[in-house]
């Protein structure tokens, strides 16, 4: 099958030589060879996403595993189009950790999207939730998404999704975190560098810069499935509470998360002092 220039072939392409970052020194990308990365190597990031900005999204997972090692993890939220990035990093590196955070509130959908993903993938499956279960947060706090408010929803997310995300890189010695970020999805992703740094860790995106045409090009050359809620028009899904169908009063798919309210969950926001404050935005 012919796809575009920008989306992976059904066989690895030639690794391309590049200029290794944390040396400076020509060398070839190379498969993950399972060493632990004690700490995080120091990259100077201009560097990096200039040496990167040609890589297509293999040869930026190879780099990211010859650079980070078992230090590298990887999340999915087993969204619409998560196929993608779990079929297309676990080629390369088959036991990356690949962590998943349950919030209790998922679609029954998206569990059986899970199994049915880890069994066809043979995920190394990472599930972190928080330690206040669904009932006991609602005994204390409400049911946080009714209350139509920003601060509601950035307290449930802080809850349900920030907490456990955090303490799984930390129990997993993350030092950098693949995930499936695109630049078209929010007005914020659109700023991202395809690396960058999010408190101590790297954030590496692989497909940054694909289209939904990518996404689906993707899809059918490898014969990979959307999410089921897909073929019930959502476009993107999260929490039951807080995921819908997509309309055509819609002006993007993410007008379908969090009631219009707010477009990130926290999760890929980074955690300084003044970006934690966009987490407060409803612009974002």
């Amino acid at each position: 099958m012919t796809i575009l220039t920008s989306i992976e072939s059904n066989s690895i392409k030639p690794i391309m030589p590049f200029t290794n970052p944390a040396t400076n020194a020509k060398s070839k990308i190379s498969p993950w060879n399972g060493d632990r990365a004690i700490t995080a190597p120091t990259l100077t990031l201009d560097t990096v996403n200039s040496n990167l900005a040609e890589a297509n999204a293999t040869e930026i997972v190879e780099w990211a595993a010859q650079i980070f090692g078992n230090g590298l993890v990887m999340s999915s939220s087993f969204g619409i189009q998560s196929a993608v990035m779990l079929h297309l990093v676990t080629r390369i590196l088959p036991d990356i950790p690949v962590i998943l955070v349950d919030t209790g509130y998922l679609p029954p959908e998206t569990y059986q999207f899970v199994e049915a993903m880890s069994d066809r993938l043979r995920l190394n499956l990472k599930v972190y939730q928080s330690p206040i279960s669904p009932a006991r947060m609602e005994a204390l706090y409400g049911k946080l998404w009714e209350e139509g408010s920003v601060e509601a929803l950035d307290r449930y997310d802080r809850l349900r999704k920030v907490e456990p995300m955090e303490r799984a890189l930390q129990e997993l010695g993350a030092t950098a975190w693949l995930a499936g970020l695109r630049g078209d999805q929010t007005q914020y992703r659109s700023t991202l560098d395809t690396v960058s740094k999010q408190g101590s860790r790297y954030k590496i995106f692989p497909i940054l810069r694909w289209t939904a045409k990518d996404i689906y090009q993707y899809l059918q050359a490898h014969d990979l499935p959307y999410h089921p809620l897909y073929e019930a028009g959502y476009m993107t899904v999260g929490d039951w509470h807080s995921s819908r169908p997509m309309t055509l009063e819609d002006f993007s798919d993410r007008d379908t998360r969090f009631g219009g309210l707010k477009q990130e969950c926290g999760l890929h926001l980074p955690q300084t002092t003044e970006e934690a404050q966009s987490l407060d935005s409803s612009s974002l």
